[in-house]
C-alpha cells in the first residue's frame, strides 16, 4: 500500500501483540511532514475496511511517529492547563478534541491532586473542562 502511495523508501513495523504498527517512511520529507495528520488517517481507514471486510482484527498504524508526539503534546498541556488551573483557582478549557485525544487528558491528571477533568459541549465542539478541587 505504501508503494501505491509513490514512497519507495519505509520500513514497516508491526506489532501483533498490541495491535499496533509504525511506518517509518523516508522518502519526500517535506510532503510527508505537510501531510502526516492525512496520511495516518488514511492508512488507517484503508486498513480499517479491508479487515472488516476479511473479518479480522485491525492495526493501528503510526507514521514516523505522529501519534506518538501528538499524545506527548496532548499530555503535555493537559499539565500546564492544570498547573493553570492550580495557580488561578479558574476552570480551564482546552480546545475541542476526538474522543481518544479527551481521554489522554482524563488520565494524565487522574491522579492530580488539585483537579479533576470532565468532558464538556457536544459533538465537534465537546472538550476536556480543567476544575480546581475545592475543600468544602
Amino acid at each position: 500500500m505504501i508503494s501505491l502511495m509513490g514512497f519507495r523508501d519505509y520500513r514497516v513495523e508491526i506489532d501483533d501483540e498490541k495491535r499496533r504498527g509504525l511506518i517509518f517512511i523516508y522518502d519526500n520529507p517535506t510532503l510527508v511532514k505537510d501531510s502526516l495528520p492525512s496520511i495516518v488517517e488514511s492508512i488507517n481507514h484503508i486498513v480499517h475496511g479491508v479487515a472488516r471486510t476479511k473479518r479480522c482484527d485491525f492495526v493501528f498504524f503510526d507514521v514516523n511517529n505522529y501519534r506518538q508526539e501528538r499524545e506527548n503534546l496532548i499530555t503535555e498541556l493537559a499539565r500546564a492547563a492544570a498547573k493553570k488551573a492550580s495557580s488561578t483557582g479558574e476552570d480551564v478549557s482546552l480546545p475541542a478534541m476526538n474522543s481518544y485525544e479527551r481521554r489522554l487528558v482524563h488520565v494524565a491528571l487522574a491522579v492530580h491532586p488539585e483537579v479533576t477533568t470532565e468532558s464538556a459541549g457536544a459533538s465537534r465542539d465537546r472538550h476536556v473542562v480543567i476544575r480546581v478541587i475545592r475543600d468544602n
